[in-house]
């Protein structure tokens, strides 16, 4: 057996069904390996960035291994944007990438990255940006290092890992003699119980003082299936339940208690229930910069912080927790909630003010669709079960607070890295692992013209994702840091092709749309087809998304922020 045939069967193992790469001469011997596997899918992409991203797609919603591979040198390199939004987002994704051959270290051979004698040092550089990067120095020891690494993307907070294969171990005559079964045992990290009984006990207090109680719901609530504990807390107790916009849907954002996103583009009811709030109860969230208004260090003022989550490294960060459970999101609100119900009786209704408000009428400024009404009309049709991906950009924050995700279905922006098109190609990772889900990718123009071209992969290996350009011709977050900043913009225009031209050249359905009634009419026939899809919409650019710098709403953050100008004498 081959090295690369023993890392396929490893990964059979281990139940990893699809692996996205890039060719390359070191990385031949795996692709011919992956071309005889009859359980696992190879795609190979137009660009390894692309690859990388979609295997964080794959990993998302799933609970499975991603995988990704590369060649040695620059394809290799191309990996780490992907791995970095693996490591930021806690996905469990493997990269595998070839290495040049060893006996010619230092001697400058091609994609030599030993970072010997002015070479690049890709073995610092993967260091970096994954959990822990091997290099195989024996093919004896490719299942212990296939192993140990595999279970270390799932440890803890999952994340990435990834193993160096040198070219010189695929060599004619190597072989792996040693071939056996690759096992994932992974211990859940569960709630230690006296610390649950002292966080019941502080809940317990509040809620007989009748104080008021709010939960922060984060993607680790998404990730480990909590909604359903979450739900059952919330609705015994009567607590609000606030979400970042990567906790979006992990109880469905019409349920009478779900009061919104918090962040700085969430909603003013969110942000009226968090300042009411004594004790913020917060789930399987980092409380990252746009959750928290840019670490806003009066945040947490006059309130308990209670703070789940599976790493510990999260409690020592911007917001130090007055009580910490190390914990997955589901067994420690699961066990949160059963301490809970021996303590604390029947509990009044809360007084939740509603968002139906923020889902009002919006005022066309141009004949152009206005995204806000875009981002309605996509939430109106998202299937059951539907996966919405929102990109890198202004539309984010438009989808954010325009789409109400029901439960079943999905939201997820691009995390704390915050890559551009990490979704316009993460959703194809998405598609191949749920291709029974409906898979949507809301992405601005600049996004899609980064690396829309894997419309071609999703053609070719028939993945009906559908990817709907916010249109504007311009970088829109940039352009409005720019006049915030600076009271001026430059270089944040440009020309974009026919998209939906661009997309039928390439196999693929593409619609151009101009009105809310075209795109509709345009969405319907995407979500019917089963075929990759692009809808151009042309968004006006005389629209703002909502944002405020304050929990105590825009005018408040208007005011604060023409004090800091003061102040500052800008």
């Amino acid at each position: 057996m081959k090295v690369y045939e023993a890392i396929v069967k490893g990964l059979e193992d281990v139940g990893v069904r699809a692996a996205f790469g890039g060719a390359g001469e070191n990385a031949a011997g795996l692709m011919l390996a992956l071309k005889h596997s009859s359980r696992i899918r190879p795609i190979i992409t137009r660009h390894e960035q692309a690859a990388s991203f979609m295997a964080c797609g794959y990993a998302m919603y799933t609970g499975e291994l991603g995988f990704c591979f590369a060649t040695a040198g620059p394809g290799a390199f191309n990996l780490f944007s992907g791995l970095a939004m693996a490591m930021s987002d806690s996905y469990p994704v493997l990269a595998v990438s070839g290495y040049a051959p060893r006996k010619w270290q230092g001697w400058g051979s091609l994609n030599e990255t030993s970072g010997m004698n002015g070479t690049p040092d890709s073995r610092a550089m993967f260091a970096a940006t994954t959990k822990k990067s091997f290099l195989l120095e024996d093919v004896a020891d490719t299942f212990d290092v296939l192993e140990e690494a595999v279970n270390v993307a799932f440890a803890g907070r999952p994340g990435p890992v990834h193993i160096h294969v040198p070219l010189d171990l695929t060599e004619r005559g190597i072989e792996v003699e040693n071939a056996r079964t690759v096992r994932l045992d992974v211990a859940p990290v569960l709630p230690d119980p006296a610390r649950v009984e002292e966080i019941a006990s502080v809940l317990a207090e509040a809620i007989g003082q009748g104080r008021r109680v709010v939960a922060l719901a984060g993607f680790g609530a998404v990730r480990s299936g909590a909604g359903p504990e979450i739900r059952r807390l919330i609705e015994r107790f009567h607590i609000p339940l606030l979400t970042t916009l990567d906790g979006k849907g992990v109880v469905s954002e019409r349920h009478p208690l779900s009061v919104g996103v918090f962040g700085d583009s969430g909603h003013a009811s969110a942000w009226k229930a968090f300042r009411e709030a004594d004790v913020v109860l917060c789930i399987g969230n980092s409380l990252n910069q746009h959750a928290t208004f840019n670490y806003r260090e009066d945040l947490f003022d006059g309130k308990l912080l209670i703070y789940v989550n599976i790493s510990e490294t999260e409690f020592r960060k911007a917001y130090k927790p007055d009580h910490a459970l190390l914990s997955d999101a589901r067994p420690g609100v699961a066990a949160i909630a059963d301490a809970l119900e021996a303590k604390v009786g029947e509990v009044p209704a809360a007084e939740v003010e509603s968002k139906d408000y923020e889902a009002r009428h919006i005022t066309h400024l141009t004949g152009k669709i206005h995204p806000g009404e875009l981002a309605q009309a996509i939430g109106r049709m998202l299937p059951e079960r539907g996966v919405l991906l929102a990109d890198a950009g202004a539309h984010l924050a438009w989808l954010g607070y325009y789409v109400d995700v029901e439960e079943g279905q999905n939201f997820r922006k691009a995390g704390s890295f915050g890559p551009m098109a990490g979704h316009v190609n993460g959703a194809i990772g998405v598609k191949v692992a749920q291709p029974d889900r409906a898979v949507v990718v809301g992405c601005g123009d600049g996004c899609y013209s980064l690396s829309g071209f894997e419309l071609m992969t999703a053609v070719e290996h028939d993945i009906p994702v559908i990817w709907v350009i916010f249109n504007d011709g311009e970088f829109k977050l940039i352009k409005l840091y720019q006049i915030s900043t600076y009271l001026e913009t430059g270089l944040v225009e440009f020309e974009n092709p026919d998209f939906a031209a661009y997309a039928r050249a390439c196999g693929a359905d593409g619609h151009r749309v101009e009105t809310i009634e075209e795109f509709e009419e345009a969405f319907r026939a995407a979500l019917s087809s089963g075929r990759p899809t692009v809808i151009d919409a042309k968004i006006t650019r005389w629209a703002v998304p909502h944002y405020s710098p304050s929990p105590d709403g825009v005018i408040a953050g208007l005011v604060e922020a023409l004090e800091d100008r003061f102040r500052s004498g800008g």
